[in-house]
């Protein structure tokens, strides 16, 4: 297994907990996705490391919460480099070793907003939509390969991206961070926040090989929340 994350430290943590709980060998990179070079190194180490490459997991962080007409170029640029180019970049460099064995998963992370915008996240709205064109089109053109590509969309899950959520509608609103959030859960039919494993547990299936016949597909983790068919 080998992960990448901006954070070296969190990085380690998680590796060494991987490795403890799983006794499995965890090859680490502190590294922003949005440096091309040092992520196409980072999926040749990986190969050197272990001689393969079979699954491809692309989950970069979401842009802030924004007004439309709060947005600059720089916010414009910033979304688009990590979260739709570093997903490009991840396949481009993943699938060619994908291609030599004849089998591969590409899966991206991306959020309900690629289904149903969300309120101040203008910048998600648009940029996440481009990844489901990316996984459509790497679908239609690698699937005779053995390789399959889809997203999963979580919606209003407990993580920290949520907290910081949270903060901006509270301070954008008045209301206090807890008023926001029974909002959010009113509108999930299940009652309550998502929880990260399920969202993994997503990822995980579509990354096996009962997922074989699936592809091109954007599953949503979100509790039933999005509102059309």
């Amino acid at each position: 297994m080998a992960l990448c994350a901006r954070g070296a430290e969190k990085l380690e943590q998680l590796a060494a907990e991987i490795r403890t709980r799983f006794a499995v060998q965890v090859q680490t990179a502190a590294l922003d996705v949005q440096q091309s070079d040092r992520l196409q190194s980072f999926i040749e180490s990986t190969v050197q490391t272990f001689d393969r490459l079979d699954i491809c997991v692309a989950n970069a962080g979401g842009p802030p919460p924004r007004p439309f007409l709060e947005t600059t170029d720089q916010d414009w640029d910033s979304a688009f480099a990590l979260n739709l180019q570093s997903a490009v970049n991840l396949a481009r460099y993943a699938i060619p070793h994908m291609q030599r064995r004849r089998w591969g998963r590409i899966v991206t992370i991306s959020s309900i907003t690629v289904r149903q915008p969300q309120p101040q996240l203008v910048l998600s709205n648009t940029v996440r939509a481009g990844v489901l064109g990316l996984i459509r089109s790497l679908s239609n053109e690698f699937g005779k390969d053995g390789i399959t590509a889809n997203n999963v969309g979580p919606g209003y899950t407990a993580t920290s991206r949520l907290l910081e959520l949270k903060a901006h509608g509270a301070k954008s609103s008045g209301r206090r961070a807890e008023q926001i959030e029974e909002e959010w859960i009113r509108d999930i039919p299940v009652g309550r926040l998502g929880k990260p494993e399920e969202v993994a547990d997503a990822v995980v299936w579509l990354a096996s090989e009962r997922a074989a016949f699936i592809t091109g597909q954007t599953v949503l983790v979100d509790g039933g929340m999005y509102k059309g068919l």
